[in-house]
C-alpha cells in the first residue's frame, strides 16, 4: 500500500492512503489519524489500511478525492530519529580521491552513518529555504525506510525484518560549512538543514522484486533545473544494505518505531549514469581537469527526484523543490 501524510495545519498532519497509480487518495480516518499511529501499532492498523487501499484502487470507495503532492507534508512529518548512513562507497572514494585523500579500511567493513535533525521535515514540494547562497547548496537524493521497533544489537536479517516503508529523500547539504564542522570532531549540525521526502511511503509488496536482500534495485531520478543530471541505480552498488545499516544503528541501543534510515547519496562507479549531488559531480571534475566547474545551487534553482517502478510509473511520487531565500523576520515559514 501507498500512505501519505495531508497538510491539515497541525505539526502530524492527517494520513491519507493513496492509489497504486498515485490518482486518488482517501483518509485513513475511523483508522488512524496519523503514520506514527500505524507504526505503532502496526499488526492491527495496517490490515485495516491494506483493506481500504484495495478498495480504493478497485474503485469502490465513496469518498476518494484526487491525490495532490502539493498538499503532502512529509508521510512522517516529524520522527523520533532520522539517522543518515554513506552506503554508497563509490561516493566516498570519488570525495576523497578528489582531495587527494586516502579512503580508510573500516569504510568498508563498518557503516558511515550521522544523525539529523528529525523534528522539522519538509514536504515533496516545499521550498529548500536557505539563509544563504554562500553556504553551497547541494542537494542528495537517497532512498529511505522507515522502521518498527529494533531490539539492541539485531543482525542485519533481523534488521531487515523491521522495515515497514520505504520512500524517497533530498537530505539537503551545506557543502560549504561542512569542512569546519566536521574539523571539529563531532560531525554535521548547521551544515544539515531540513530533509525532504518523497510524498508517498510504500510497503515493500508494492515494490515487487526490485526490492532484494535489502536494496532497492530501481533507477533514482535527479533533475536539475529542468535537466536530467542524475539517473543511478540504487541497488547494485549500495554496498552496505538497509538491514546492516540498521544493525549498524542499534549495536548499543534500541530503535524505536517511527525510526527513519538513509541510504545516503546513491551513487554509481559508472560516471555516464549521472549523479545525485553537486559534490559528486565536482569531485569527478577535481579528478579530471584539476579543479571543480559546476557551482552550487542558487535561488530560484529547482530540483526534482523520482524513482520509477518497472511498469514506467512514479513509484513514490516526486520530491519537486526550488530553492528561496529565508523569509524576513516576522513572516511565516
Amino acid at each position: 500500500m501507498k500512505l501519505a501524510t495531508y497538510k491539515d495545519g497541525s505539526r502530524d498532519g492527517q494520513l491519507v492512503v493513496v492509489s497504486r497509480d498515485l490518482a486518488t487518495a482517501h483518509y485513513a480516518t475511523g483508522i488512524a489519524n496519523t503514520l506514527q499511529q500505524v507504526l505503532d501499532d502496526w499488526n492491527f492498523l495496517s490490515p485495516q489500511l491494506q483493506d481500504l487501499f484495495d478498495a480504493l484502487n478497485s474503485g469502490k470507495t465513496r469518498h476518494a478525492f484526487p491525490f495532490d503532492p502539493k498538499q503532502c507534508m512529509a508521510p512522517l512529518p516529524r520522527a523520533y530519529q532520522w539517522a543518515d548512513g554513506s552506503a554508497f562507497i563509490n561516493h566516498v572514494e570519488l570525495v576523497r580521491k578528489a582531495r587527494n585523500s586516502e579512503v580508510p579500511a573500516s569504510f568498508y567493513t563498518d557503516p558511515l552513518m550521522y544523525q539529523g535533525g528529525s523534528d522539522d521535515f519538509c514536504g515533496p514540494c516545499d521550498d529548500m529555504v536557505c539563509a544563504s547562497e554562500a553556504f553551497g547548496i547541494d542537494f542528495e537524493a537517497e532512498v529511505a525506510v522507515i522502521t518498527a521497533d529494533v531490539r539492541m544489537a539485531a543482525t542485519p536479517e533481523q534488521a531487515l525484518d523491521s522495515i515497514r516503508l520505504v520512500m524517497l529523500a533530498n537530505d539537503v547539504s551545506l557543502r560549504n560549512l561542512i569542512p569546519a564542522e566536521l574539523a571539529k570532531g563531532f560531525g554535521f549540525l548547521q551544515s544539515k538543514p531540513a530533509t525532504a521526502f518523497s510524498p508517498v511511503a510504500v510497503t515493500l509488496d508494492e515494490l515487487g522484486d526490485a526490492w532484494s536482500q535489502g536494496r532497492l534495485n530501481l533507477t533514482l531520478q535527479s533533475t536539475w533545473n529542468g535537466r536530467r543530471v542524475g539517473l543511478c541505480d540504487a541497488g547494485p552498488e549500495m554496498t552496505f544494505h538497509f538491514g546492516q545499516l540498521i544493525a549498524h544503528l542499534c549495536k548499543t541501543r534500541n530503535v524505536r518505531a517511527g525510526t527513519i534510515v538513509g541510504s545516503g547519496t546513491v551513487s554509481n562507479k559508472d560516471w555516464s549514469h549521472g549523479y545525485s549531488c553537486i559534490a559528486e559531480k565536482r569531485a569527478i571534475e577535481t579528478i579530471q581537469d584539476g579543479q571543480p566547474v559546476t557551482e552550487f545551487m542558487k535561488y530560484g534553482d529547482t530540483i526534482r527526484i523520482e524513482m520509477k517502478g518497472r511498469d514506467g510509473r512514479s513509484l513514490f511520487g516526486a520530491i519537486e523543490q526550488e530553492v528561496v531565500p529565508l523569509p524576513e523576520l516576522g513572516k511565516k515559514l
